[in-house]
């Protein structure tokens, strides 16, 4: 039986509040590890008036403290804004909180618009160039410190703890798999961002793998959108609001709160608007618990791993919710 997981974007939507967003990321964190789902991801979004999560670290402190089982972790960490070092003891505090559930994802991506990244970056740029160092320096100060040739020799992040974190890298290409293999680090492969090339870039992954300090062996899993409900009609109708937010995110560039069904249901797509729908459907799994069951079964056979984290946006938390306990009932998840 395949894993499921949450991601979740903490988006805001129309009508509601961040405050209420995060709330809501909350509420379903509880719900997850109630439905026997393995870990819940939150994601890095700057200066996005459509997402509420920006800080990480902070809610999955939050969420950690809510929740009892399941595993909670960054999906990710956007490392080039940050010091290397800093990161690790973030982490190293949350796992001497919460021992044995703590993950940490990292990404490259910018995370937010130009002026977002200049701020971030204002006194110090590590840029993409540096980020395999960046990394290795993570991996250094988790495990058993920088060694003699570092510059920073010695240097170790404080608290110590019994155990690593589990270690992911966020990618959507060939070159993030391969740079996973070569760190020695889990691959998450965002199929949401790029539907082609997915199966290619992990199989490369497990073929170029090095085994680390943190993890002996690959690890592979694919992070998708899902939209489910109790017909293929609803479920269809319930992704309407992605199709008018991937519309309003190509004119505005900037993520907006996600829209009531009502609002893109009534929208007036021009033909150009209506090809935007047809691309972004293909990154989303849109149906019934069934379908949903199958084509997750399917994307894991193809991928080659046994792990899926699933991403849900919706305007209605309810219908949210039914979605996440509905492919959790077709899948075969334990309730705790």
């Amino acid at each position: 039986m395949i894993k499921l997981s949450v991601l979740d974007q903490s988006p805001v939507s129309e009508g509601s509040s961040p405050a209420e967003a995060l709330a809501e990321t909350a509420a379903l964190a509880r719900e997850a590890d109630r439905l026997g789902y393995y870990r819940f991801w939150v994601a890095e979004h700057h200066f996005a008036p459509g997402l509420a999560g920006s800080s990480p670290e902070v809610l999955m402190a939050h969420l950690a403290a809510v929740t009892s089982s399941i595993r909670i972790g960054s999906g990710g960490i956007l490392l080039p804004h940050y010091s290397s070092y800093k990161v690790a003891e973030n982490i190293r505090v949350l796992q001497a909180l919460y021992p044995g559930r703590i993950d940490l994802g990292i990404g490259r991506a910018a995370g937010g618009g130009v002026l977002a990244v200049r701020a971030l970056q204002e006194y110090g740029k590590a840029g993409p160039d540096l980020y395999p160092l960046q990394i290795a320096d993570l991996l250094a100060y988790l495990n058993e410190g920088a060694d003699l040739h570092h510059r920073f020799a010695g240097l170790q992040a404080m608290p110590r703890v019994s155990s690593p974190p589990e270690i992911w890298l966020l990618g959507s290409s060939r070159d993030s798999a391969e740079l996973a293999a070569r760190l020695g680090t889990g691959l998450a492969f965002a199929r949401f961002i790029n539907v082609s090339g997915g199966e290619e870039a992990m199989a490369a992954y497990r073929d170029h793998f090095c085994p680390s300090p943190l993890l002996l062996k690959p690890k592979g899993m694919i992070a998708v959108f899902a939209v489910c409900a109790e017909t293929t009609e609803e479920a269809d109708r319930l992704a309407s609001s992605m199709d008018l937010s991937a519309v309003l995110l190509d004119k505005t560039h900037v993520s907006a709160p996600t829209p009531s069904v009502e609002s893109a249901l009534s929208y007036p797509y021009t033909p150009y608007e209506k090809h935007i729908v047809q691309e972004n459907r293909k990154h989303i799994l849109v149906g019934s618990p069934e379908q949903i069951r199958d084509q997750l079964n399917e994307l894991c056979e193809r991928f080659g791993c046994e792990e899926v984290i699933i991403a849900s946006v919706m305007h209605g938390f309810a219908d949210k919710l039914k979605s996440y306990r509905l492919i959790a009932e077709a899948c075969g998840l334990s309730a705790r």
